[in-house]
């Protein structure tokens, strides 16, 4: 197609009113998109400057999309869809045009650059550099200092040997760059075109030393003319004139940008090369060799540049920050601080601490846009910027590093704050001050609680000095006093009556009329939650506590809010059961607005964070109410659509939450609905095309399904469960291309199978079997090597003649054997278990074994029937000794407790809190029930080191975990199992004691001693669960 007709096209595709001529017109793109040459005519038309801006706008991005999706497939089987032939061309073109085109093409094509130099430089675009070495000495510097800029990018994260090319990129264009540099410093009255270039110099630098020195730079007369011009533009003062007046155009101005980044690189070199404590051997001499040549005129300039804000000059607050981020890693080190020492008070009463305190900006923003107001002081992105963050660690910093001639000092001037501001008139009273004080009080709490004579009189300013802010006609000093009254919630309150009348006052902060208000009580509310000893305090506002949250949620996304809102329902319990609903229901809601805000802005990380707390609420939730299965029946219809939307693609960034949340619905409902079997599919989806990392998380409602809703999967046909499953796990086990790691769960999963399909599922033992054993021959850990002969076991015992028949048809039953003998008998160091470390792993072996000792001798030969016995009998002592080891352990901690709940009390003389909750207050629901989720889950995810004893969790199973094999006693089945071969075939039983040593025969004895007093216990067991049964009172709502 020729550049008219395809500019046509693109014309009606971006600018026709009519929506069919639209649609046909994007469909005529995306059957010629793989044409050979379609790529190229697309940048012709992007960089024709005689075509139609929005025509080119539409080319490039077009082109870019392409390009992204296209150029470098991230499925390296898939096929190559541009041509290398067009490859060659946009290479070509790419570079002339990328710097020629308007700005707002510029971006496009920048894109597109960084995706072909990115997957193409070195190998398939080796010209690249030579390129840019030409250009940076003729007319094309700024095309050449763009593309630099990208390529140096790709290398600003990568270590080793992926960051072999930089050394050669170094060699051929820093020379270069240094004579460009020192030339555009010499340039008097230089443009704001002269900004932009020195400032991509300095962004090259920067990716170029970010992670390492490059090797030219240890040359001291190279890196001292670096620095030379570094320090010249940071000490020179950026120019007055052409400076915008709107605050978000002047803080992007080119020579503020310029100052940003150099003193970002100063910064830089100072942390992470120029403290010789930090380095290695053979770079300590320049660390030290910058430490004296440079570090403390760095310091002087950055003191310089930041007395400009005492004198009521302007810096970007960026700029700011990074300065005095420079300082804050001063502090430690002896040199630098006694440079500091001199200017020391100025700067922190005069500098660092009107930083702190409420501003003109801060004003308008509260006033103007209280929602933008409140983004900003929860959003983390936000501190990296902030001057007052940065203020606040400088303040940190010093009494932490330099408290004790610096502490007293501050504390004082603070103190001084609150004594004018109590003395002034209300007409005068420094309202602004009082916030920058109360913030360092706030900022300072670890520090005050921990130092004498502070922590002793924290009570007495609170009441004082914080409180009465509480009631402020200010409303920056009410958010101020909620959020300083959260930080020391915990501390030991001598007159409970203080902590009362706070905790009073930041629930009324929930109803302000201000919203950062608002959301600053909700955030002390949590701190005074969890330091709250009498919930009655808390109980009789329950109700309208959570009104006045779920008003809140639904005028800001904030995760702090429903933090909080986790903190009540763990702390209350099952007492949030009248509530369950309307929280579920409030939560589903806030979900899907905060869902629906960071789509429509994909720069909203508020949004998004907010969102993953309401699903994390509404688990806590679920947990919190285990024990009323009825009310999972109410709640579904609210979290179903949640769950089988985000259980999709759409869900990537929640799924863990969301599989949670159906872990708890698959576990805890009555019975698993039609409607929450709907979301088998899409796990299985997602497991097969994105979410192998998932695997664990995926299992344990899995599980639920087949354990719990055992006959609808052993029944239903449309679809047929039983087939999805083995489809899925088929397609798992037999991809060469998954790790072991990747599929620990896919052998738990057919354990679950045949452990609840006792009888009913022949038909599957031959497949299963032998997709078991084809993985095992490849399997490499030893721990997936466990599992899947876990699974062998399960299938013996399942059906033990059917299973060694499958067996015997592979031809590879005595392999199989061997391999798992062999585990069997494989120590550590130390001389625990190699392998089969947990109590049920154990169990599952003996079971399995034991179950082909009641085979007939047609099917179980002798000779195998004496070595399976004797292997028996080992692993049910290590079995039984595992157990008696881990009753005692429990029976230790047990005692542990209880010894520490009645010493809890006397622990409050270090000025902690000591505090224990009333059991009555919510400890009921961790109830065992409660806790067979969360235990499920950490028993799947059990992981193996093969070389490392250290890790005794590999020897402890979670005694809440459930399994149907947990009904049978491993020890009464193996002596029931040798008296039916005793009735049966006397002679064979017979043969096989004969050929046991007496070491073997006093273990047998042993073993049937066991087993008979196992039989006792079991039936005690069982007399007592009936009689705690009949007493339990049934749960109302």
């Amino acid at each position: 197609m020729d550049l008219p007709s395809l500019a046509l096209i693109l014309r009606a595709a971006a600018l026709s009113p009519n929506p069919d001529e639209r649609k046909a017109s994007e469909q005529q793109l995306n059957q010629l998109q793989h044409t050979p040459q379609h790529l190229v005519r697309l940048l012709q038309i992007a960089v024709d400057g005689s075509c139609d801006m929005a025509v080119r706008q539409i080319a490039s991005i077009q082109f870019k999309n392409f390009i992204a999706k296209n150029w470098s497939p991230e499925d390296s089987g898939e096929q190559q869809r541009i041509l290398q032939s067009d490859k060659e061309l946009v290479r070509d073109n790419i570079l002339v045009y990328v710097t020629q085109v308007p700005t707002l093409l510029r971006s496009q094509l920048g894109e597109c650059l960084k995706t072909i130099i990115y997957a193409d430089y070195p190998e398939h675009w080796p010209r690249l550099l030579d390129w840019v070495k030409y250009n940076l000495q003729n007319q094309q510097i700024y095309g050449a200092l763009f593309v630099l800029r990208i390529l140096s990018r790709k290398y600003e994260f990568k270590s080793d040997e992926e960051r072999t090319p930089v050394s050669r990129i170094v060699e051929e264009t820093f020379p270069l760059l240094l004579t460009i540099f020192n030339g555009l410093i010499q340039i008097a009255n230089p443009s704001l075109e002269i900004a932009e270039f020195m400032k991509l110099i300095c962004k090259i630098f920067w990716s170029t030393i970010y992670l390492e020195l490059p090797k030219q730079l240890f040359d001291p007369n190279v890196f001292n003319a670096w620095m030379a011009l570094f320090l010249s533009v940071s000490e020179r003062p950026v120019p007055i004139e052409g400076q915008p007046m709107d605050p978000e155009l002047r803080k992007s101005w080119g020579w503020w940008k310029v100052k940003k980044w150099t003193v970002h690189i100063l910064n830089r070199l100072y942390s992470r090369f120029g403290d010789p404590k930090l380095q290695t051997p053979e770079n300590k001499p320049f660390a030290q060799m910058f430490q004296k040549n440079y570090a403390g005129r760095i310091l002087e300039s950055h003191l310089n540049f930041l007395n400009t804000i005492r004198l009521g000059g302007y810096l970007p607050d960026r700029v700011t920050n990074l300065l005095l981020q420079y300082l804050s890693n001063s502090i430690s080190k002896n040199s630098m601080y006694n440079l500091l020492l001199p200017r020391l008070d100025v700067l922190l009463f005069e500098i660092v601490f009107p930083l702190m305190c409420f501003n003109d900006a801060d004003q308008k923003l509260w006033e103007e846009d209280p929602h933008e107001y409140v983004r900003k002081g929860y959003n983390i992105i936000e501190d990296l910027y902030s001057p007052r963050t940065a203020s606040m660690d400088f303040v940190n910093e010093l009494v932490r590093k330099r408290g004790k001639e610096n502490l007293p000092k501050f504390v004082q001037f603070v103190v001084g704050i609150f004594r004018s501001y109590d003395e002034a008139p209300a007409e005068r009273k420094p309202y602004r001050q009082k916030d920058g004080a109360m913030l360092a009080v706030g900022a300072l709490c670890d520090k005050l609680k921990q130092t004498d004579p502070y922590k002793s009189e924290l009570e007495r300013m609170l009441v004082q000095h914080i409180f009465p802010e509480f009631s402020s006609p200010v409303g920056h000093l009410r958010a101020k006093a909620a959020w300083v009254a959260g930080q020391y919630a915990h501390i030991n309150f001598l007159d409970q009556n203080n902590f009362r009348k706070a905790f009073h006052s930041v629930v009324s902060g929930l109803r302000d009329p201000d919203l950062p208000v608002r959301v600053d009580s909700v955030f002390a509310l949590r701190s005074f939650v969890e330091a709250c000893k009498d919930l009655n305090e808390i109980r009789p506002i329950l109700p309208q506590l959570l009104d006045e949250f779920f008003k809140l949620m639904n005028e800001v996304e904030n995760e702090d809010l429903v933090f909080t809102l986790e903190t009540i329902v763990d702390k209350f319990g099952e007492e949030m059961a009248p509530y369950a609903f309307g929280l579920c229901q409030n939560l589903a809601a806030a979900f899907w607005r905060c869902l629906n805000t960071s789509e429509a802005d994909d720069s909203d990380d508020m949004g998004a964070l907010a969102a993953v707390g309401c699903l994390r609420a509404i688990s806590t939730i679920l947990e919190s109410v285990s024990s009323l299965p009825q009310l999972f029946v109410e709640i579904e219809p609210t979290i179903l659509p949640i769950m089988q939307k985000m259980l999709t693609t759409d869900g990537q960034e929640v799924f863990e939450e969301v599989l949670e949340i159906a872990s708890y619905m698959t576990f805890y409902s009555p019975n698993i609905s039609l409607d929450i079997w709907s979301l088998w599919p899409l796990m299985v989806e997602a497991l097969v095309d994105w979410a192998i990392d998932f695997f664990p998380n995926i299992l344990v409602p899995m599980d639920n399904f087949i354990s719990r809703g055992t006959a609808h999967f052993l029944t239903c046909k449309e679809p047929d469960y039983q087939q999805s499953l083995f489809n899925v796990l088929s397609t798992l086990m037999t991809d060469r291309n998954i790790e072991d790691s990747d599929i620990e769960s896919a052998p738990k999963l057919i354990e679950v199978v045949f452990q609840n399909c006792k009888g009913q599922v022949d038909q599957w033992i031959e497949p299963y079997l032998r997709l078991t054993i084809d993985r095992l021959q490849r399997a490499e850990t030893s721990y997936l090597k466990s599992l899947l002969i876990q699974v062998v076991a399960n299938m013996l015992y399942y059906n033990p003649g059917l299973t060694l028949g499958v067996l015997h048809n592979t031809g590879l039953a005595s392999k199989v054997f061997d391999l798992w003998f062999q585990m069997l008998q494989q120590k550590k160091k130390s001389g625990l278990p190699a392998n089969f470390k947990r109590e049920h792993d154990k169990k599952v072996c003996c079971l399995g074994l034991t179950s082909l000792l009641a085979l007939p001798g047609g099917q179980f030969p002798d000779e195998a029937l004496q070595r399976v016995f004797r292997a028996t009998l080992d692993l049910l002592v290590a079995y039984k000794n595992q157990l008696a080891e881990a009753a005692k352990e429990t029976e230790v901690d047990y005692e542990d407790e209880m010894n520490g709940l009645q010493s809890d009390d006397d622990d409050d003389d270090d000025g902690s809190d000591g505090e224990m909750e009333d059991t009555e207050d919510g400890d009921e629901a961790q109830s065992m029930k409660l806790r067979k989720l969360a235990a499920q889950a950490k028993a799947f995810g059990y992981d193996d080191e093969d070389d490392d004893d250290s890790d005794d969790d590999d020897f402890s199973d979670d005694e809440e975990f459930q399994s149907p094999i947990d009904e049978v006693d491993a020890f009464v089945f193996f002596v029931d199992a040798i008296r039916v071969m005793q009735a049966s075939d006397a002679l064979r039983f017979q043969n096989l004691n004969q050929s046991l040593d007496f070491t073997y025969q006093a273990i047998a004895n042993g073993i049937a001693e066991h087993a008979e007093l196992r039989r006792v216990e079991i039936e005690k067991e069982k007399q007592k669960k009936a009689a705690e049964a009949a007493a339990t009172p049934v749960h109302a709502i």
